[in-house]
């Protein structure tokens, strides 16, 4: 039995399944919504400061409060399939129930209980919203990461005379002020300089994703900035496939001004398992195009960098229902909310 899936909207009366279908292992629908509220929820207090939340699958769980502001959890109502064009398309439709939960804290700065349940249900609805037709994407970058928080995503920086490999001792992660740099594009800058005859300045990003690689459908790579050398300007770009144990390039420039290099490996094209790693790990090499002569140095700067991951599975998700409830019969009471989801995604069984 093979499924598949089709990424994208179509009019049913015009498909052609044999345009469009690609065998893939399908992402649990549950797993996708957990990511996309989890990569994209910020929620501030009263205070200014940003909430801790944990989002998880499964039951609520009353310890989780004692050291966070809320709990969202996502788990399964239903599902039923729609056959759409005589049989040779399906409409997998789910229904997930997203839950909110809080309470009353005496910790200061601590908002209300029923003010951080709006806070966050308000959150979750805005984020379905905006991304109906997206839920299959997730961006990571290293806003808000600094060293040493450890997981998710790493940068680190080097100059050397040959591309190292992720695993080199020779890399140094970069401190928090300079994280803090490539947190977003706005011009305030990471740079690495080298004048040691023949070195080439680098950069290694390390991005942490949560799919199982062989859900991941594409991933795409960018890199922000620009590298100065004396014999030639420019950035190169390599990605690290752990199963050649190698650097393969995917993108350059020869400018000395800021541009974005982006490429996108794709599963038609590639086996993207080759470049995640079993622990989850995507590794993207930046370096400048030449290396310093000895006197003028060679110089990599960047400004923003990311990782943006596109899964197969659920193509559509929307709001439903939603309503607010409070438990008395626990101590301090419990602020909920339940937000109804329905999701979707199209496919064929042969």
């Amino acid at each position: 039995m093979c499924t598949y899936t089709f990424i994208g909207d179509f009019a049913a009366e015009d498909f052609d399944a044999e345009d469009f279908w690609v065998s893939a292992e399908l992402e649990d629908p549950v797993d996708t919504l957990i990511r996309l509220i989890a990569s994209l929820i910020r929620v501030t207090k009263d205070n200014g400061d940003f909430a801790r939340l944990v989002v998880t699958e499964g039951n609520y769980d009353r310890e989780i409060l004692k050291e966070y502001d809320g709990q969202v959890t996502v788990s399964t109502l239903d599902g039923f399939d729609q056959t759409i064009k005589d049989g040779r398309l399906q409409r997998e439709v789910n229904l997930l129930k997203c839950s909110v939960f809080s309470v009353d804290k005496s910790a200061p700065g601590s908002d209300a209980g029923r003010v951080m349940r709006k806070k966050i249900a308000e959150q979750i609805k805005t984020i379905i919203r905006e991304n109906r037709n997206l839920p299959y994407q997730t961006t990571y970058n290293f806003y808000g990461l600094g060293y040493p928080a450890g997981d998710p995503h790493k940068a680190f920086d080097a100059a050397a005379t040959t591309e190292i490999a992720p695993s080199s001792a020779s890399w140094a992660e970069l401190s928090v002020a300079n994280y803090q740099k490539i947190w977003s594009s706005d011009d305030v800058r990471h740079s690495k300089s080298t004048t040691a005859n023949n070195e080439y300045a680098l950069m290694l990003f390390r991005f942490k994703i949560e799919p199982r690689e062989q859900c991941v459908k594409s991933i795409g790579l960018s890199f922000e900035g620009y590298g100065t050398a004396p014999t030639g300007n420019g950035v190169a770009l390599r990605v690290w496939n752990h199963v050649l144990g190698a650097w393969q390039s995917i993108a350059w420039n020869i400018v000395g001004t800021e541009e974005t290099l982006s490429y996108t490996l794709t599963s038609d094209l590639s086996d993207l398992t080759d470049y995640i790693t079993a622990d989850g790990y995507i590794y993207l090499l930046a370096r400048t195009r030449a290396t310093s002569n000895g006197a003028t140095p060679a110089v990599l700067n960047c400004d923003f960098v990311q990782c943006v991951i596109q899964v197969f599975g659920i193509t559509h998700v929307d709001l439903q229902n939603f309503r607010n409830v409070l438990v008395t019969d626990l101590k301090p009471y419990l602020h909920s909310a339940e937000i109804a989801v329905k999701t979707w995604r199209f496919v064929t069984i042969s």
